[in-house]
């Protein structure tokens, strides 16, 4: 694999486009909104300031009114690969410590 082959799999470009072929992006929502809910998302959605389940909840609540209705947003009110931001990923990853803490704390 050649050099700039590598880069653009590995850079932002790649990142980008495989972002806007998802989709999600057209119905106003953010890479953290699609997570599949485990119980590990779950505990982090329970963390989660209310202020940022409520912006949460709305765009989930207008992407399926969208969805049923068959359209998506304007494209200047999509969320951009720039802008998305991963809200729940610091609340993920600290639920994930405390798990793997309790389960060593359990092997002694």
């Amino acid at each position: 694999m050649s050099g700039i082959t590598k880069n653009l799999l590995l850079g932002n470009g790649f990142k980008r486009w495989a972002y806007n072929l998802s989709g999600f992006n057209k119905y106003g929502l953010r890479y953290d909104d699609c997570l599949y809910e485990s119980p590990v998302v779950k505990e982090a959605l329970r963390r989660l300031p209310q202020k940022l389940v409520d912006e949460r909840n709305f765009r989930i609540i207008r992407a399926m009114q969208l969805n049923c209705n068959k359209v998506i947003l304007p494209e200047e009110q999509w969320t951009k690969f720039e802008e998305d931001v991963q809200y729940l990923r610091p609340y993920v990853e600290e639920v994930e410590r405390e798990i793997k803490e309790k389960e060593e704390w359990n092997k002694q």
